[in-house]
């Protein structure tokens, strides 16, 4: 056996493997950038609509079709949205209690021993401002701003 050979081969496995997992972790995102934005199920304008999506939605790009973006949503639904709708600015969706009235809270800091000033339902949607410590201070588009533990929000930063 050559276990030079075997040595390298085993080396480039884990080299590509790190690599394909950086790549997941710099997923390119944009957000929606107006009201009632039609991601359809396929890169024109001839495809059917799938769903409609207001100011913010973040999504997941998959792939690039000329102006057209293949993503993916927090839910893990794809679709098609055109590159004029969607922006760079960093925004969240609540993905914590789906098919539950539980809320998540929003807090004044940091941490749970700051205070609640606000709760979020599944899927309402955030920008995102800076995280801190595992948590994320957003703002909603009413005004509330305040901070929720990252794990319980889909999106980016």
């Amino acid at each position: 056996m050559n276990w030079k050979r075997i040595r390298c081969e085993v080396i480039l496995a884990i080299i590509l493997l790190l690599g394909a997992s950086a790549a997941q972790v710099r997923a390119e995102m944009v957000s929606i950038a107006g009201d009632d934005i039609n991601m359809r199920s396929g890169p024109g304008t001839n495809y059917r609509v799938l769903w409609e999506l207001g100011r913010g939605f973040p999504l997941q790009v998959l792939k690039r079709t000329g102006k057209w973006y293949r993503v993916k949503d927090f839910e893990g639904s794809v679709g098609w949205i055109h590159k004029d709708v969607v922006s760079k600015t960093p925004h969240m969706i609540v993905k914590a209690n789906k098919n539950s009235t539980k809320r998540i809270n929003i807090r004044s800091g940091p941490g749970t021993q700051y205070g609640v000033v606000a709760e979020a339902h599944y899927g309402v949607v955030f920008q995102t401002l800076k995280q801190k410590n595992g948590w994320v201070n957003i703002r909603h588009e009413n005004g509330v701003t305040g901070w929720a533990d990252r794990r319980l929000l889909w999106g980016w930063w």
